[in-house]
């Protein structure tokens, strides 16, 4: 960890939550494990608010990325005007540290459980996505069950052509939806950029994005339904967000850890890199390389989006990639240096992509001396319902 914390968050947020922390021997820490630097990542959060407040615009980040309790509190601290979250456990587990959370996929039959998703809403503080009239449908049943009226949020396709409707009749069709049913209102519109991976000049894309965004809504405002929320952007945009027509906020995640990615369109940089994974090298049998422990269940098997090779490299020898991943293994290519690491020795790799790295692992653990590990929970990891836990878990937060 810093050898110091940041100025740019008060000194105690961090300490307070690093103190609450359960802590274990170093010992214990058996390899592969995920590092994160709270301190690193406290920094991190205030650059991205204050940057985007200087544009204004709110940060409503992803907790995806971490899911986390421990670093959402890092976030808000920091200014986070509100959290999104992808499935219900998220949701439940974040619902008491926000007034304002946005569940950014569309409820749909087969994705949420009726009473829960009742009892979720019935708590008043969250707006859902829909780009459906199922999905409509679908949150109006809910809202009724859980005797409320629920904010939702159409979302709209901007180019990557995954999700959202794709034209603004659409938009209005589902937005009147929303505001006439019994137990719905309309609250704005979600889109996601994430076609535009930056580098070189995105200038254009971003302005074919917010062209888009302008012409949803010019048709919401002329059908009687301006929107009030437009909420968008993502970690390799975030330089650009203020370039987008009418945005709100901003839902950037990866920015709380960065990446291999992030760092690679110049978002992030090697100072900024708050999670790695320690792991050992276990085998120099072969000449050119070493295998270390860390394999697809550590890193996960997801190519660089940046086009070059590997699935990571190390945090500090970048030239030294991973270049091939087995479930419990990971092949460095020292063919770019000198180094030649010994069996036995511990190296620390940062992934390509951070949020499916944290996905994988049961707990992250924050340097605590030279002799131990405090250990960050992931309490919004997996589907079960907050309330159910399997045995040995941890206690509920």
């Amino acid at each position: 960890m810093s050898d110091s914390l940041p100025d740019l968050l008060p000194v105690d947020t961090v300490a307070a939550i690093e103190r609450d922390l359960p802590w274990i021997p170093a010992t214990q820490a058996e390899t592969p494990f995920a590092v994160v630097d709270p301190g690193r990542a406290a920094a991190n959060a205030q650059n991205t608010a204050d940057g985007l407040a200087a544009h204004g615009l709110a940060w409503r980040p992803h907790v995806k990325t971490h899911k986390s309790r421990a670093m959402t509190r890092i976030q808000l601290a920091a200014g986070a005007q509100g959290l999104t979250v992808a499935t219900l456990r998220e949701a439940e587990v974040m619902a008491d540290l926000s007034h304002d959370l946005l569940l950014a996929h569309p409820p749909v039959p087969g994705r949420v459980d009726p009473r829960r998703f009742a009892a979720l809403l019935a708590g008043g503080n969250i707006t859902v996505a829909v780009d459906s009239t199922l999905a409509v449908n679908t949150l109006r049943a809910a809202a009724r069950e859980a005797g409320v009226v629920v904010q939702g949020a159409v979302e709209v396709d901007v180019g990557m052509g995954r999700a959202g409707v794709p034209d603004p009749e659409a938009a209005v069709r589902l937005a009147r939806e929303l505001a006439q049913g019994d137990g719905t209102s309309f609250r704005g519109i979600l889109f996601y950029p994430g076609h535009i991976r930056g580098g070189g000049e995105p200038a254009a894309a971003v302005s074919a994005v917010s062209d888009r965004v302008d012409g949803f809504i010019e048709a919401l405002t002329a059908a009687g339904l301006p929107p009030r929320m437009v909420s968008g952007g993502s970690t390799p945009t975030l330089p650009f967000s203020h370039l987008v027509t009418g945005c709100t906020e901003v839902r950037a995640g990866t920015c709380i850890f960065h990446d291999r990615d992030s760092v690679s369109l110049g978002v992030g940089r090697d100072e900024d890199l708050a999670y790695h994974i320690v792991s050992t090298v276990v085998s120099d049998a072969v000449p050119g390389q070493v295998v270390v422990d860390a394999g697809s269940k550590a890193l996960a098997k997801e190519g660089f989006r940046g086009g070059a090779p590997g699935f990571g490299r190390l945090l500090d020898r970048p030239e030294v990639l991973v270049d091939r991943l087995s479930e419990e293994h990971g092949i460095l290519d020292l063919s770019a240096t000198d180094w030649r690491p010994r069996v036995g020795e511990q190296v620390r790799i940062v992934p390509n992509h951070v949020c499916v790295s944290v996905n994988l692992q049961d707990r992250l653990l924050v340097p605590d001396g030279a002799d131990g590990f405090r250990i960050m929970a992931l309490e919004a990891r997996g589907r079960l319902p907050l309330a159910v836990r399997p045995a040995g878990s941890a206690s509920s937060p």
